[in-house]
């Protein structure tokens, strides 16, 4: 006998996950697991407030990034269409900038999302609100404004004046593949500074 469709959810949320939605396209959103009782009642109310903002942003960003994702593969489909009867320089290279600058989004987006996942699981270890740096209490009005803070403000800017201390700047390639360091012919002058007092 066929099962309806609330059976059928019934029955995936006792195995621990719900089933996967069908979206308007016809594709399946990914399954989630189901929601569990880790006691939220036990959370102070400011913890409460703040995790239910990590929620919020992990799934608005989750909904950003679909979008990115579908509208970069529709106009990536869109032009090998075009592709077929030709397109012209200037519009290849202005498709080949938005995408990248949609990959480029995207990866922001994946780096948000994972400081977001991490909030909430030190919500749940009873950790948040902690700086991993001095352990000190990170203040309310932090967290508010960064609900994924990990430091204090003074921590944070010993990290940023260490990461900025250590970056080396990349020998920048050029068009025919030879970095500023390699150059050609008459590169080398320009490149030593003048000594002329």
């Amino acid at each position: 006998m066929a099962k309806s469709k609330l059976q059928k959810k019934d029955d995936a949320s006792v195995n621990g996950h719900l089933p996967a939605d069908e979206n308007r396209d016809g594709t399946l959103s990914p399954v989630s697991p189901a929601p569990k009782d880790n006691g939220d009642e036990k959370l102070s109310p400011f913890l409460r407030k703040q995790k239910t903002r990590l929620l919020q942003l992990r799934d608005t960003l989750l909904d950003s990034m679909m979008g990115v994702s579908r509208d970069t593969l529709r106009a990536r489909a869109e032009g090998s269409e075009a592709s077929a009867f030709g397109m012209h320089q200037a519009d290849a290279g202005s498709d080949a900038y938005d995408r990248d600058f949609a990959l480029s989004l995207l990866s922001q987006e994946q780096d948000a999302l994972y400081e977001i996942e991490e909030a909430l699981k030190r919500v749940d270890a009873g950790t948040y609100g902690v700086c991993e740096m001095s352990g000190k209490p990170i203040p309310h009005a932090r967290l508010e404004a960064i609900p994924f803070a990990r430091f204090t403000v003074e921590c944070q800017a010993q990290i940023e004046k260490q990461r900025k201390a250590t970056r080396v700047r990349q020998p920048v390639t050029s068009l025919f593949g030879l970095t500023d360091e390699e150059g050609g012919e008459g590169d080398e002058e320009e490149s030593q500074p003048d000594n002329k007092e």
